[in-house]
């Protein structure tokens, strides 16, 4: 089997999806919506980091067994090293660490909302960092996108230390974590390392560095044994929402392409939000609400495909 068959009929930005791409796409955007209800559930009995380390540990070591599987292979260097323990810190252990510590204080889908700022950072982050610049629709879709965020914010910003402001703010830091790791992400291509083994390598990775970690600051020997309930939710944290997710991600970019896979943004939040109200009754004000709409916006306007198919019309 070749190396890197996932992705040896690369899709376009102008692919059009099929029906079953589209199914995959809603389902990869309940997965990943999912993970904040899974966590919300989990955060109730157990630490951070002792979450964290479960989900990275789990996943790995399916994404590790499926790539045995597949027989991917590559040669380790000390570059690629350097790649996977920076994508680790970047795209794990810093943002999950984040939004597990978030969701603590602060409901499931409005965490979701504010992750979805992720594409806002990373077109800020080109823009500046690289010479992909970005367009007069895209930079005002970033201005929409954080005028949304400061509206959800803003009934909080008068009490620093308030309870609700602090874990919006560590949301938005795994979201710019999220975009750092897209920009550190490139190494990957240029150093050929196929995603699948890309996926399971950082995942190892950041099973490496939480377990000194969890073991140290939470001591999970003194905690209590997790309710029946709680082992389920992290299980369908790390199976569905990383691992299976991970995996469907990558099919659905050699399907699709990034710009169609992108828009997964736009669901993430639906899912979440929706799974948040039926399963744990939470609810959204209408600051949220009308920040949400503000965010969708601004990623439309980044997208820019509703508008190239206005101009086309």
């Amino acid at each position: 089997m070749p190396e890197r068959r996932e992705i040896t009929m690369p899709a376009t930005a102008s692919t059009s999806m099929s029906a079953r791409t589209w199914a995959m796409l809603l389902a990869l955007s309940v997965l990943w919506g999912g993970s904040f209800l899974f966590i919300g559930i989990a955060v109730r009995e157990l630490p951070p980091l002792t979450l964290v380390f479960a989900r990275v540990v789990i996943a790995s070591a399916i994404l590790v067994g499926v790539a045995v599987l597949m027989r991917l292979s590559f040669r380790l260097t000390g570059a690629i090293a350097l790649t996977l323990l920076g994508m680790s810190v970047l795209n794990n252990v810093i943002p999950f660490t984040l939004i597990v510590w978030a969701q603590g204080s602060i409901p499931s889908g409005l965490a979701s909302i504010l992750n979805a700022t992720t594409p806002l950072f990373t077109v800020a982050m080109l823009h500046a960092a690289t010479d992909e610049k970005a367009g007069r629709l895209k930079i005002f879709g970033v201005v929409i996108g954080f005028l949304g965020v400061a509206v959800m914010m803003g009934r909080d910003l008068g009490a620093l230390g308030g309870s609700a402001l602090l874990p919006q703010a560590a949301v938005l830091g795994a979201a710019m974590s999220y975009a750092l790791s897209g920009l550190w992400s490139r190494r990957f291509a240029r150093q050929g390392i196929p995603p699948l083994v890309a996926a399971a390598g950082q995942l190892f990775c950041s099973t490496l560095l939480l377990a000194p970690l969890m073991l140290v600051v939470d001591r999970p020997w003194l905690l209590p044994i997790p309710s029946l309930q709680v082992t389920f939710a992290v299980l369908a944290l790390a199976l569905l929402s990383t691992a299976l997710a991970y995996i469907l991600f990558f099919r659905i970019l050699a399907l699709a392409g990034a710009t169609n896979l992108s828009l997964v943004t736009f669901l993430i939040p639906v899912s979440a939000i929706l799974l948040g109200i039926v399963v744990l009754n939470e609810s959204l004000n209408a600051a949220q609400i009308a920040g949400m709409l503000l965010i969708g916006m601004g990623l439309a306007l980044i997208d820019g495909r509703l508008f190239r198919h206005e101009e086309a019309s």
